[in-house]
């Protein structure tokens, strides 16, 4: 399924709570399952969502790759760029457990961002971290590290493991500040349409109870059961079930 710029634009206006909350309502995969887990942190909190289509990559750096430069790779990522259907989201998996050096650093992310590139995700190490906030590039990590050791790509465009999460090449992610998940394709222009309809379901419940004043038990019930109408009645268009 095709997945316009104007859909890319539209789910990122959303968090990543209520774009999982939504997915949900399609039943087409588990709900435990399709995101990251504690240990993929966001970096910088004040950005705003990053959505784009995962290029993975395996790296190491504990080591000493058998030949060729530590950076040589990179360029075989610029060319796979272009073969995705929108912006990149670089997926690192640090086969190194536990990590020796840095995944990336300030010319590699300038690198990616010049080529279209509108985050990185990895389950090892960053670093330069205030330069990469500098130019305004989201990085999920698992930790940060100042060195980049014997940092080199093992292979590119393979199915990668980042925080409990398995990421095929060209897999649609959105993260933010609560975490990473990925976005089912063939769902994608529907998750995006029905935010809107999720978040005013939630309103029904969050005015009251983000209202000044004494609350009533019996109100808050009210407010819960017709929450849950909206939101059955959402599901039963939405479901894949």
């Amino acid at each position: 399924m095709t997945i316009t710029q104007e859909t890319l634009d539209k789910l990122a206006q959303y968090d990543s709570p209520t774009i999982c909350n939504v997915i949900e309502l399609f039943d087409v995969r588990p709900r435990n399952e399709g995101y990251t887990d504690h240990r993929i942190i966001c970096n910088f909190h004040d950005l705003p969502p990053m959505v784009g289509f995962a290029a993975t990559a395996c790296f190491r750096s504990d080591a000493p790759p058998v030949g060729g430069d530590a950076y040589g790779s990179i360029q075989a990522q610029l060319e796979i760029f272009e073969e995705l259907p929108g912006p990149a989201v670089v997926v690192f998996q640090d086969i190194d457990d536990p990590p020796a050096a840095a995944v990336f650093g300030e010319v590699m992310c300038s690198t990616y961002k010049a080529y279209g590139s509108v985050g990185l995700v990895t389950s090892g190490a960053g670093r330069d971290l205030e330069q990469v906030r500098a130019i305004d590039y989201p990085v999920f990590t698992a930790s940060t590290i100042a060195s980049h050791g014997y940092c080199h790509m093992l292979h590119l465009g393979l199915p990668v493991r980042v925080g409990g999460l398995v990421v095929n090449q060209g897999e649609l992610l959105h993260g933010d500040c609560n975490g990473v998940t990925s976005i089912p394709s063939d769902i994608a222009n529907e998750v995006a349409d029905a935010c809107d309809e999720f978040i005013a379901a939630e309103q029904i419940m969050l005015e009251y109870v983000q209202s000044p004043g004494d609350k009533d038990r019996a109100e808050f019930s009210r407010r819960r059961d017709e929450f849950s109408e909206v939101a059955a009645e959402l599901k039963s268009r939405l479901s894949r079930g």
